[in-house]
């Protein structure tokens, strides 16, 4: 794949809201209904065998909120909240443990947040001795980190390292002074280049760089030399998120909306970032991922071996996902779970040795069809009736004979192609992969009343 030429007006033209796909079916569906008790004979059936896992961990804390963030993030400057916080985790690495099949390989291990860098060095530290103590670690291991470059050494980055850390993901998001004034996110391009300066010294494998397109103040003028300052780095992969602006879900939002782009430069701003880092060489991974063609990611996709889940896009599409700590999504073939997002909720119930499960999903026949089919679109970009209906156990072409029928528009403006025995999304359909999987969710019906950001 070359460069990607983008045409505004058939995006525009499919710029509603959606759900993302981290999950099927989607996170509003999770209920507090289904307790643990309801989903641990599902976790003992999926122990059984030494299944490959991935280990998720949230550390919530940030020193100061970033006025465009929508994760589940705890603002404090006190160092003591996160040394009782990785207690908790201790305790909850207990509770699980002796339920995982003791030769299962971890092939993934990863840091999100909040921001995982608000630890200190030795906390880093402590936390890879006790996962090497728990865990039969695979080689090689894909162990990454998101790092927020401000206000964090080279100690910090060497501790990880020597934990087993190998990639880092180093937040950006714009390096224009009055956008991130307008998102009270001070970070200057000479702290962010001496981080990544340090990555490279320490030896980390690969380097991922998150920007934001859509912020306040951003101008296509503005964001284009954040584009050129940040690809001078030369990193692997770029995650370019579309700013989700939901002020009903983030009161943070609210003093934004005055000084947000207006939708048509938000959509020359996609324009701007899809074609200037594919002509640089990146592949177009989908949604909101770039990278190298020689990457894990690419070279994932190309396999047919690429998963999505709530951090993305990631390798080893067949790992289960086992999370620990504040608001942290488990997940495998049968169910989702997710713990609590209340800290002192999440501290009360491991405190009674209860799991702090907050809600979970039991997936039925259906959704595990579904998601096979959504997940096969989002990553793999295309669907061949005949391995998947052997996969499956079912004719897929006539299972969702309406769903395909229902293709029609999407393949006169180009985003699909439909053969005998196989449906191809296009490369210009990758930027719209979320519209083509919605055809397939049998959610949406019901999700008339919920509020999704919007596609771009």
């Amino acid at each position: 794949m070359g460069k990607l030429n983008v045409d505004l007006a058939l995006v525009n033209k499919y710029n509603v809201a959606g759900p993302r796909y981290t999950s099927y079916p989607p996170a509003p569906h999770f209920s507090p209904e289904v307790t643990w008790p309801m989903l641990a004979p599902h976790v003992e059936e999926n122990n059984r065998a030494p299944r490959d896992l991935s280990l998720y961990f949230h550390i919530p804390f940030c020193r100061s909120l970033c006025w465009f963030c929508g994760c589940n993030a705890i603002v404090t400057k006190s160092q003591d909240a996160s040394a009782t916080y990785m207690d908790y985790i201790e305790k909850e690495m207990d509770l699980l443990q002796p339920r995982l099949h003791p030769e299962r390989p971890v092939v993934q291990l990863h840091l999100g947040g909040g921001t995982p860098t608000f630890l200190e060095p030795g906390q880093f530290a402590a936390l890879g001795r006790s996962l090497r103590r728990r865990f039969r670690f695979a080689s090689p291991l894909e162990a990454g980190v998101e790092i927020d470059p401000r206000g964090i050494g080279r100690d910090h980055l060497r501790a990880l390292r020597e934990a087993g850390f190998n990639r880092a993901s180093v937040g950006v998001q714009d390096h224009h002074p009055a956008v991130q004034k307008a998102v009270h996110r001070i970070q200057p391009r000479e702290v962010t280049a001496q981080v990544i300066d340090w990555i490279r010294a320490e030896g980390f494998t690969s380097l991922n760089i998150d920007l934001i397109y859509g912020l306040p103040l951003q101008t296509v003028e503005s964001f284009e030399r954040t584009l050129e300052d940040v690809l001078a780095f030369e990193p692997d992969r770029f995650a370019v998120f579309s700013f989700a602006h939901v002020p009903w879900i983030k009161p943070a939002h609210r003093v934004l909306a005055k000084v947000m782009p207006t939708p048509e430069t938000k959509l020359r701003l996609l324009k701007l970032t899809v074609e200037t880092l594919t002509d640089r060489g990146y592949v177009y991974i989908g949604m909101d991922h770039f990278a190298r063609q020689n990457d894990e990611l690419a070279i994932a996709q190309r396999q047919g071996a690429l998963q999505r889940n709530f951090q993305g896009y990631s390798t080893h599409g067949g790992a289960d996902i086992y999370a620990f700590g504040v608001s942290s999504i488990s997940q495998t073939d049968r169910v989702y779970w997710q713990n609590h997002k209340e800290l002192p909720r999440y501290y009360a119930a491991l405190d009674q040795g209860i799991a702090p499960v907050a809600r979970g999903c039991l997936l039925t026949e259906d959704d595990r069809i579904r998601r096979r089919i959504i997940m096969q679109l989002m990553c793999n970009l295309h669907l061949d009736y005949a391995a998947l209906s052997l996969e499956l156990g079912r004719d897929v072409a006539d299972y969702f004979r309406a769903e395909l029928d229902s293709l029609d528009d999407l393949e006169a403006d180009g985003l699909v192609w439909r053969q005998e025995g196989r449906l191809d999304i296009t490369d210009l359909g990758r930027l719209l992969v979320r519209i083509v999987a919605m055809r397939f969710d049998a959610c949406l019906p019901r999700d008339r009343e919920r509020r999704f950001s919007r596609a771009i």
